[in-house]
This record gives C-alpha cells, sequence and structure tokens, in this order.
C-alpha cells in the first residue's frame, strides 16, 4: 500500500537524497503505520501523549494552537508531502504542545518516534541519512515559526498583510500567488478577525495593490507592499 506514495515521500524532506529502493528499505526497518481520517476529524490533540511523527500522504490538515484567551491560532497548514511531530521528536516533551485536525479526507504515514531517533538496529545505511534530513527540517521549521512571529509582531492589518504577501511573492518567484491557506485560515494565521483582513484587502485591490480572486492573489504593485510592510 504505501508503494503508491513513494513520489509523495520523495517529496519530503526527510527523504531527501534517498531513491525508491532505499526508502523501501528504510520504511521496512521504521515499520510505518497508515492511517485515515474524515475531514474535520482530529488526528492528534494538544495535551495527548507524543508517540509519533507524522507524514501527509494525501489529503490536508491544519496544526492550531489555542493562546491565554482561548483564541485558535493557525501555525501551520500541511499538504501531502509535508509532515507534523518533529518539532518534538528531539526534544524532552511527551505529550503534542499543538492539536492537528484534518481538513480534508486524509491519509497519514505515522513514524514511531523512537525508530527515527533511536539507534537503528539494523545497522540500516540510510538511518544517518534520516537523523541529519531530521535536524534539518527542525532548524527550517524554527526559522519559518520566527517568520511568524514577526508578523504577529506587525501591529497594522495593512502591514501583516503586506509582509506575508512580500514573502509568499519571494517563494513564487513571481506576481502571482496561489495561496495554500483560504480566507479563515489566513485571518487565524496572521491573528486577526476575518472581516477587518477582508476589508483590508479589498483596500488594496482598490488602492492598486494587489487583485485576486479567491486563494489566488495577484501582486499589482510589489514597491508599495514593501513599502507597507517594513
Amino acid at each position: 500500500m504505501i508503494n503508491k506514495y513513494y513520489k509523495i515521500l520523495e517529496k519530503n524532506p526527510l527523504f531527501e537524497d534517498i531513491d525508491d529502493y532505499s526508502i523501501d528499505q528504510l520504511l521496512s526497518c521504521l515499520k510505518p503505520a497508515i492511517k485515515k481520517y474524515k475531514k474535520n476529524e482530529l488526528i492528534a490533540m494538544a495535551g495527548d501523549p507524543f508517540i509519533s511523527i507524522g507524514v501527509i500522504l494525501e489529503g490536508q490538515v491544519t496544526v492550531t494552537k489555542e493562546n491565554m484567551a482561548g483564541n485558535k491560532i493557525v501555525i501551520s497548514l500541511l499538504n501531502p508531502g509535508e509532515m507534523y511531530g518533529e518539532m518534538i521528536a528531539f526534544s524532552n516533551q511527551s505529550i503534542y504542545p499543538v492539536t492537528v485536525e484534518a481538513t480534508k479526507d486524509t491519509t497519514v504515514m505515522l513514524l514511531d518516534k523512537s525508530a527515527i531517533v533511536g539507534q537503528c538496529p539494523k545497522m540500516c545505511s540510510w538511518h544517518k541519512s534520516l537523523i541529519q534530513n531530521m535536524l534539518k527540517i527542525v532548524s527550517n521549521r524554527a526559522l519559518m515559526l520566527n517568520k511568524k512571529v514577526e508578523y504577529l509582531s506587525i501591529k497594522s492589518m495593512r502591514g501583516k498583510l503586506s509582509a506575508y504577501f512580500v514573502d509568499q511573492q519571494k517563494k513564487a518567484k513571481g506576481k502571482v500567488l496561489n495561496l495554500d491557506m483560504n480566507r479563515n485560515e489566513l485571518s487565524d494565521f496572521l491573528n486577526v478577525s476575518r472581516p477587518s483582513m477582508s476589508r483590508e484587502m479589498a483596500k488594496l485591490r482598490e488602492e492598486g495593490i494587489i487583485d485576486y480572486k479567491k486563494n489566488q492573489i495577484t501582486i499589482l504593485d510589489l514597491e508599495s507592499l514593501k513599502e507597507m510592510a517594513d
């Protein structure tokens, strides 16, 4: 069953530079479980015991956390090939600090934490590569979280949106952005109200700075966005 997902796994940085044959050997050593979840089903709740790292094979999940006021903040939106739980794997924390929920019908590959961070009993030649890839993933995720802190530290709605769009433009290397998040998810991610965010986006469109249709944003005036993001 797992064989049909090898192309998805190759997109995951955990399996970077590991070909199909080696992935097959590695997974026979790791012995992952494959689980299916319905849309809106909880995969893990904050406070649950942390046992395994999840890799999304099909569907989509959101990773959220509640702040002190009880408001839900979207930490990340994960698509096939992405993973959750990697930030906890090398820590001494034994519970999930976040909630993971399926936003579509979803299939997840669950990798036991001890199988990754522990010593390989078979002395698998690819286990070292797996651990090195995991450390790289954790470092990149930490940098991403630092970027989110930057968004949250910006006081104005316009500044938050501008900074986010500028960063997405750098990733896309173009002026047409196909966002992974819908309006509700984006407002949760930036920790702002959906109606206020929609009004600000409408103003940016009226001013000829952006245009949009559903989740597609077209940047018309990048320099103005950069100025407002500072």
